[in-house]
Formats: C-alpha cells, sequence, structure tokens
C-alpha cells in the first residue's frame, strides 16, 4: 500500500495493447490507495471515462493517527536532514512526504524538507529503504529519481524544467551520516535552456544519490544546495514531519477547491473535427514519446508538456465536438471517442507508415471522419474490423481467446493494407 502526494495523471483515453504475438496483458494490480488532502482515493480506472472515481473517506486527524502508528511501529531507522547542515531554510518545512507498507509492515519511508513552493529550493527529500529491500526489489535508478523530483515541480507549481536528460554529470562526494563521513555517488542533471533562453536563471541542476547506512538503503534528492552540503541522521521524533504532512495536504486540497474541473468550464468553440484531431495529434505523440524512452531503456514516462491540463481540455473539447456532430450522449460520445484514439494509438504501433507520411494523414482523416459521422470512407472495411476488435478484446480469458483476437487483429491490419493498396 503505498501513501504519497497526490499526482495528476495527464491520460485520458483506455490503453489496450495485446499485440499479435504478444502474451495476454497482466490482469490489473489491487487498488493503490493514495492518503490524500483527507481523502482516500480510490485509483481504480474507469473504463468508460478513462478516468478515475474518488470515494470520500476519514479526514485530515485520521490521516495523521495511521501515518503516526504505521512510523511508531517501524523496526529500522528513517534517515533525514538533521541540524549542522549548513541552508537553515533547508531545514524547515519538514514533512513526511510518502510511504508505502506490506501486511501492516513499513517498507520505505520519504521524509522532504525545504522550500517545496520554490523551483528554486533548496529543497531535499531522503528516503529510507527497510533492510533487504533491495533484494526483493529494483530499487529506483538516480535518474528517475531526478526525473520524480522535475515531476513535483511540475505538477505541484506548475513549472516546466524540460524532460531529461539534460547536461548530466557523476559527481563523488562526501555526505555526513550520523555524524560520520560518507562517500557518495552522485548524479547530477541540468536542464538544457530552451533555444533564446537566458544563459543565467535558468532551471535549477536537480541531483541525486544513493548510500548504504548500517545496512539500510537511503536514497536522497535535492536542489538548491550541493550535496555535500546535507547531513543526515536519524530521526528520533516524527511530529513535525506529520504535523508537515498535514499542512502540505491541506494546502494541496485548498488548490484542487479552487480548480474548476474541465467538464464545467466554458471552452473555446471547437471548429469541425479540429477537436478530434488535436486529440489524436497528442495522443499519438504521446505513445511515440513512450516507445522511444523505452527503446534507450529509460523508465516510460509522459513528456510533461502533453500532460495535465492541456491534454484533458483537449479530450473534452473532442467528446463535446463528437456529441454535437454525431448527436450523441456524454457516455456514447466519450466511447467512440476512446475507441478512435485506440484505434490510431494501436495503429502506429504496429505499422511505420501513419506517422509523417501522406498515407498515414489520410487515415488520420478517415478514421475521424467515420467516428463522427459513419461515412462510408475508402478504409471501410478496416474501420468495422476494429470496431468489432474493440468491442471483443477480451479481459481474462483462455487461450483460445487471445488467439481469436490475435487472427481478428490480423484482418483488422490487412484491411488497413488493402486500403494502401488501392490508393497506390
Amino acid at each position: 500500500m503505498r501513501h504519497r502526494m497526490m499526482r495528476e495523471s495527464g491520460g485520458r483515453h483506455q490503453e489496450w495493447n495485446a499485440g499479435p504475438s504478444g502474451p495476454a496483458p497482466v490482469p490489473e494490480q489491487p487498488v493503490r490507495e493514495d492518503r490524500v488532502a483527507g481523502r482516500l482515493v480510490d485509483r481504480a480506472p474507469d473504463r468508460a471515462a478513462g478516468r478515475s472515481r474518488e470515494r470520500p473517506a476519514d479526514g485530515f486527524a485520521d490521516q495523521e493517527e495511521f501515518s503516526r502508528r504505521i512510523l511508531a511501529a517501524a523496526d529500522f531507522p528513517v534517515f533525514g536532514v538533521v541540524a549542522g547542515a549548513p541552508a537553515d531554510e533547508a531545514r524547515a518545512g519538514r514533512a513526511l512526504a510518502a510511504f508505502e507498507t506490506s501486511g501492516g509492515e513499513l517498507r520505505w519511508a520519504e521524509v522532504r524538507c525545504g522550500d517545496w513552493r520554490s523551483a528554486a529550493g533548496p529543497y531535499v527529500t531522503v528516503r529510507t529503504y527497510r533492510p533487504g529491500a533491495e533484494e526483493g526489489e529494483q530499487l529506483p535508478e538516480l535518474e528517475d529519481l531526478v526525473e520524480d523530483e522535475r515531476d513535483r515541480v511540475y505538477e505541484q507549481l506548475g513549472v516546466d524544467e524540460g524532460d531529461g536528460p539534460g547536461r548530466v554529470r557523476a559527481l563523488r562526494v562526501w555526505m555526513t551520516v550520523d555524524g560520520e563521513p560518507c562517500a557518495v555517488e552522485v548524479h547530477e542533471d541540468r536542464p538544457v535552456p530552451e533555444p533564446g533562453a537566458p544563459a543565467v536563471g535558468g532551471p535549477e541542476p536537480v541531483w541525486a544519490g544513493r548510500l548504504r547506512v548500517g545496512g539500510l538503503t537511503v536514497t536522497v534528492c535535492g536542489r538548491g544546495m550541493p550535496p555535500g552540503a546535507v547531513e543526515l541522521g536519524p530521526i528520533g521524533d516524527f511530529e513535525c514531519y506529520l504535523r508537515g504532512r498535514t499542512e502540505l495536504l491541506r494546502d494541496l486540497a485548498a488548490r484542487r477547491a479552487r480548480h474548476v474541473p474541465v467538464e464545467e468550464r466554458e471552452l473555446p468553440p471547437a471548429v469541425g473535427m479540429e477537436a478530434h484531431r488535436a486529440l489524436i495529434a497528442q495522443t499519438v505523440a504521446e505513445s511515440a514519446a513512450i516507445e522511444a524512452q523505452v527503446r534507450v531503456g529509460r523508465t516510460p514516462r509522459l513528456p510533461r508538456g502533453l500532460r495535465g491540463e492541456a491534454g484533458a481540455v483537449r479530450w473534452e473539447a473532442a467528446v463535446r465536438q463528437q456529441m454535437r456532430l454525431a448527436t450523441e450522449t456524454r457516455q456514447e460520445a466519450v466511447a467512440a471517442v476512446t475507441s478512435m484514439v485506440n484505434h490510431l494509438n494501436r495503429l502506429s504501433q504496429q505499422t511505420h507508415w501513419l506517422l509523417g507520411t501522406a498515407e498515414g494523414e489520410a487515415a488520420v482523416e478517415e478514421v475521424v471522419r467515420y467516428t463522427v459521422f459513419a461515412s462510408e470512407v475508402a478504409s471501410l472495411p478496416a474501420q468495422r474490423a476494429w470496431a468489432q476488435l474493440w468491442r471483443e478484446r477480451p479481459g481474462n480469458g483462455g487461450a483460445g481467446v487471445w488467439e481469436e483476437q490475435r487472427l481478428a487483429e490480423q484482418l483488422w491490419l490487412s484491411a488497413w493494407e488493402q486500403w494502401r493498396a488501392a490508393r497506390s
């Protein structure tokens, strides 16, 4: 069970990605519980709308008491920034940022300190894993810790520091841990400024390091202060961290309370099917970006510019246009747009011609026209084959079900190839 601050998700469509030759997808994992702003949030996906559902639970006092019990029962020390670090402001703003339990047992805990409201910092997070954690799972790479910190700044402060890697270097520094100097290998990432940006005053470098302390693995990530200035020690009293967590959750809850859901906003009027085309361009770009990251061995994550508010607005605009042009209910429009997006995402994954070619543009246009008007487009056999494939996509089925799906997908791809041949 993982407990951390809310992170916004830019994804709106439901991705179904069972390849014709690949294994059946792993069934969905159990619901993960996040204690956020006094609400227990059920992050199970809403299959119709591609969004998350929320169910209210206890308030801040219950959340704080729950965290207090978990930390009091911990059978290993949890480290944080202690007195002695030269930057006093980096020791302020202390809060319990996240923790994970398994069978009621604390697996790791992460504390933060510093100015979380400023992209300049100083700001440090320290995560302590229970002994033997690295034997049972693969711990995050230092590059991923840096990207997680840049995600936090984007999601909580709205500051996009660019997608990494930027200018990176490996450092070996001495960090004081429990009063003793400890050698730490550090990964530092300094974002590359955008063309035309000023040479000074750009995004801050972010660094991350991992060290071993008495059989424990501890990771540290920071900005706005050098890693050698950080002094770590075991936390004896968690009260200020618990109060800080509650204060932070209240702050985030207040921000969300002022947020107007995109479904309730007045959006600029869309022209024709431009909203559909804009949504497709974004979602195909998302898939391409994820595939590129996987190819080079990076942890897949959406580029920050494709997440959050902009994606939600594009999705909502397309749904509203679908309702208006196709004379559909919201539920019907959501289903149609979801199928359209997955159709073209899947086609971009299975072919080499959808992106950057004239026939790819034509295919997109025909999928859009069929979605909106059920038009008698030249690719009608492919459209109907996809409709059946999407309608009958399997949940948990045996080998026979997946073989049927494999054959159905081959028929769908064959229909698109026949369409291409007829165009040449």
